[in-house]
């Protein structure tokens, strides 16, 4: 009886005293490296907001660029320029990121599938400038720039991230819905439209928000598919148009203080911007997670 309650004692043994020091250890450094993300994110809004707010005002978004020599002036040809840009990018990248996550994940033989999730891996760690360079030589020489060009390069940026999104979401689908379908007499494509695809579309919205944050802030591909535009404001995606990145990149080489504080205040719309898309994203798939679990 001594021996079996020296075996089960409760008092807990110096090796389990010192597995959960670590934990607590481990645990608290966890929590200080998320702190000090939080805390470098906010200097960096911080910062840019506080450089950037003197030029903030009603005419900063609703006017353009003035000409050499003049005071004021705004931004507001980019900001329609990416909206235009980034518009189209989605529009072109959407529907064929599902339907290559649909195909990957639901139609595709095996072999097929896992080189189609390799090829979209690679295709999402190319730099976007050489994305932007293949688009040049492809669309842009002996026909010139224009918004759309800019959209085309965008989107093949936009492509990887969504259906690699969608393709996680679908596996989240469980099995037993298709079963279901497909013991109703419904057909596979059926199966996939009517039960598959409405049941992942908030995670699919998730990716697709995250994609577009991403496209937003590039500069690279912008510089070689429309970077030389007229400083008004256009709707045409078939003219070059201005962008948020690439007039934050003008504003900043130029050497005049105004200019600087309205790089700054275009900064901090982009921030913004990315900021409450990203917020957006995680809200969106917090609802699609407790909906699956429902």
């Amino acid at each position: 009886m001594a021996v079996d309650a020296a075996r089960f004692s409760l008092t807990p043994s110096p090796r389990t005293r010192r597995r959960k020091l670590i934990n607590v250890l481990m645990q608290a450094l966890a929590t200080l490296a998320a702190l000090a993300a939080v805390a470098v994110l906010a200097l960096v809004i911080g910062s840019v907001a506080q450089r950037g707010a003197s030029a903030l005002s009603w005419d900063f978004f609703t006017k353009t660029a003035v000409t050499f020599g003049q005071s004021g002036g705004g931004v507001a040809n980019a900001l329609v320029g990416s909206l235009v840009i980034v518009a189209l990018a989605t529009a072109m990248a959407v529907p064929v990121g599902i339907l290559i996550a649909l195909y990957v994940s639901e139609f595709a033989p095996p072999r097929i599938a896992d080189l189609s999730r390799l090829v979209l891996d690679v295709l999402n760690g190319l730099p976007s400038i050489i994305i932007g360079i293949f688009v040049f030589g492809l669309l842009v020489i002996g026909s010139g720039q224009a918004a759309w060009k800019g959209s085309f390069a965008l989107a093949i940026i936009m492509l990887p991230l969504i259906a690699r999104a969608t393709q996680e979401v679908l596996a989240l689908v469980p099995s037993s819905l298709r079963e279901g379908a497909l013991a109703l007499g419904a057909s596979r494509w059926r199966t996939v439209l009517g039960v598959v695809l409405p049941t992942s579309l908030g995670g699919i919205l998730t990716g697709t928000v995250l994609a577009i944050a991403r496209a937003a802030g590039e500069t690279a591909p912008l510089l070689f598919t429309t970077s030389i535009a007229a400083n008004a404001v256009t709707w045409d995606p078939r003219q070059p148009v201005l962008s948020i990145p690439y007039d934050i990149f003008i504003l900043s080489e130029s050497a005049d203080p105004a200019d600087h504080a309205r790089a700054w205040a275009l900064g901090f719309v982009l921030i913004s911007f990315v900021l409450v898309t990203s917020l957006t994203a995680r809200l969106l798939l917090v609802r699609y997670r407790k909906k699956l679990e429902g």
